[in-house]
């Protein structure tokens, strides 16, 4: 079936990959799911097409770290081309999904259609603002490399601004940072704030009192880290004040406007850099049947990751919701869990494939336990029987974390810059960076140019220009985005 002309595609997608004998396997996404996916049928009869809309792996778990200056981006990203090198089975695509056609078994890109014997979706899980545009307009999230950068980019320029303002309660609002969400992500971006608020920021800018800046923490509920124990929480509150974050519970943001968020209560926050890191929902590409698709917008699957209905279609990740007497609203949107689907359908498929009548093998979650850290010698850890913090739960997350970052060279530059923001209290990643004109500073969720965008008549190029930034621009995001933190599998 031929794409819609308002599919815009281009190029020719299936051309450019080699026909081969063995059946194709087409990947959605290349975020945990995707991407273990494909390694773990390295040696499978199987040609392998990945497909995403970016051209690396983001190791989500520390983009936090890079909103804060304490990690460059290089060094939670790794190239899909790189990560795959002598895999002689894999082929990588940089495109756009524009929607699924599994009448004629195909995949619609920007490029082009490409066929497919077995489909497996895996875009992961997009932010959820709940209906509220003027957040979704005004805030920033943290899912992507593009968007933790233009945290840490709005961190010191809102800095820089407050320095040459003499009203007050300008500076207050441009010194000020709102964080919504109390569950792992929003602790350890609360507590690597705080740190750059204790040790860093009163050096660089000596001339402003940063007794006078806040960090608020809004929390819908009544602690801290709901997913975790009351032991947990507790740490965590305590760690965090510490730093003197300011808490908000049972409290929900009902509108920000770019320089103050209201509260459900009537309270007024004043800041220009509010943090969304609130809520999540899936991200399945169109083209399925609406009844597929449960609360969540998650795609209900069996216990094989396979879509009801349809022949030879899987879903796996947040994207996944396997609904059980025991998961009533699917697996947790973690990491783990999108690893382990992920190894438990290479081996179904790796066995479907050479005989299609052969028994699968139902995905079954092992909990390894979950983890948060909130600054330097403070963590939690929690396992099924095991429940400890401090320094011991800290050297822990240091290891899980170093050794699931995918890539040699990626491990080494962390451990380098962990072990230097350790001994010298400093994090060298504070820069300013100016767009080139053919990008537009990222405010939240605002558009960027893109390649259908048609250039002024009267544009003058000055210098050569780069590609057009592609952000913002895509019907989902490109692959698992896990946003809590717990053990990756042994």
């Amino acid at each position: 079936m031929a794409p819609n002309a308002d599919d815009r595609t281009t190029g020719d997608i299936a051309a450019s990959i080699p026909v081969a004998p063995t059946r194709r396997l087409v990947i959605v996404g290349g975020g945990f799911a995707g991407l273990y996916l494909a390694k773990k049928l390295g040696s499978a009869n199987l040609q392998i097409v990945l497909l995403d809309r970016n051209n690396f792996h983001t190791f989500q778990p520390l983009l936090y770290q890079v909103a804060t200056a304490m990690l460059e981006p290089e060094s939670v990203a790794n190239a899909f081309r790189n990560i795959f090198q002598g895999q002689k089975n894999f082929h990588f695509r940089m495109v756009d999904v524009l929607r699924i056609d599994p009448g004629s078994k195909g995949v619609v890109t920007s490029a082009g259609r490409l066929g497919y014997d077995y489909l497996v979706i895996a875009t992961g899980a997009a932010t959820n603002f709940f209906g509220m545009q003027d957040m979704a307009k005004h805030a920033f999230v943290m899912k992507e490399i593009s968007q933790s950068i233009a945290i840490r980019q709005q961190i010191f320029r809102n800095l820089e601004k407050a320095l040459m303002t003499a009203e007050p309660t300008e500076r207050e609002r441009l010194m000020n940072i709102v964080i919504v969400g109390g569950g792992p992500t929003g602790i350890e971006l609360a507590g690597a704030i705080g740190e750059l608020k204790k040790f860093i920021l009163p050096e660089d800018y000596p001339e402003l009192d940063f007794r006078g800046m806040r960090i608020t923490l809004v929390e819908a509920t009544d602690r801290l880290l709901n997913g975790m124990s009351e032991r947990a929480s507790r740490m965590a509150h305590e760690a965090l004040a510490a730093f003197d974050v300011t808490f908000r519970f049972n409290t929900r943001i009902t509108g920000y406007d770019g320089q103050t968020a209201t509260t459900a209560g009537g309270e007024a926050l004043p800041t220009e850099l509010l943090i969304w890191v609130a809520g999540v929902s899936g991200a399945p590409p169109l083209g399925l049947d609406r009844a597929r698709i449960a609360a969540g917008g998650r795609i209900t699957v069996d216990c094989f990751n396979l879509v009801p209905e349809y022949e030879n279609i899987f879903a796996i990740g947040d994207v996944a919701a396997m609904i059980t007497p025991t998961t009533p609203h699917g697996h947790p949107m973690l990491a783990p869990v999108a690893i382990q689907q992920a190894e438990n359908l290479a081996r179904n498929l790796a066995a479907l494939n050479l005989d299609p009548a052969v028994t699968l093998t139902p995905f079954g979650y092992k909990n390894h336990g979950l983890m948060a850290t909130i600054g330097r010698n403070r963590a939690i850890v929690e396992r099924k029987r095991l429940s400890f913090g401090g320094l011991p739960a800290w050297l822990a997350w240091l290891f899980v974390h170093l050794m699931s970052i995918v890539g040699f060279r990626n491990k080494l530059v962390a451990l380098t810059n962990w072990a230097w923001n350790y001994l010298s209290y400093d994090r060298g990643m504070r820069l300013i960076i100016s767009f080139s004109r053919n990008h537009q500073a990222h405010t939240g969720n605002t558009k960027t140019r893109t390649a259908t965008d048609a250039p002024s008549q009267n544009a003058i190029p000055l210098t050569p220009a780069p590609p057009p930034h592609r952000l913002g621009s895509h019907r989902f995001p490109p692959g698992d985005r896990s946003t809590q933190k717990n053990f990756p599998n042994p």
